[in-house]
């Protein structure tokens, strides 16, 4: 009963929550919505392997992660897949440039931690969720 009821409550509340949600919602085709959420996901998992690098004294490391997995390099991979399964083409113009912010972030960052400066590498890191969380805090899919 007391799950249930836990249950219950959840469901009240995560719709109070987007009845109160302001950001704008950017409506996808269902396979670029699938990407982009598997994109985002994947760029969660980045950050952590960072900053587990980076805590471990593995600066080089850290940036290489960041410049592969975050970079501009990383744009992209979605290109030969129909345009209804491109995320990037989608996007209000807005969305898109914080995007790119992050990916340049991310490349930033890289060559920063390339230089084995622990102090700077260190400061650098919040500059890697800087973009997400902009853009988190402005749109959403669902």
């Amino acid at each position: 009963m007391k799950a249930r009821c836990f249950a219950i409550l959840a469901l009240l509340t995560a719709n109070l929550q987007a009845a109160d949600d302001t950001r704008q919602l950017v409506s996808l085709p269902a396979a670029a919505e699938a990407n982009l959420r598997a994109e985002m996901r994947a760029n969660l998992r980045a950050v952590n392997e960072i900053l587990e690098l980076v805590a471990a004294g593995k600066l080089a490391e850290a940036g290489q992660v960041a410049e592969k997995q975050m970079g501009l390099g990383a744009m992209g991979k979605y290109r030969s897949e129909p345009f209804a399964a491109r995320p990037g083409p989608h996007l209000p113009a807005a969305m898109h440039a914080i995007g790119m912010d992050g990916h340049r972030a991310a490349d930033e960052f890289a060559r920063i931690a390339a230089t084995g400066d622990r102090e700077r590498t260190v400061a650098a890191l919040p500059s890697l969720t800087v973009a997400c969380v902009a853009c988190h805090h402005a749109y959403r899919i669902r």
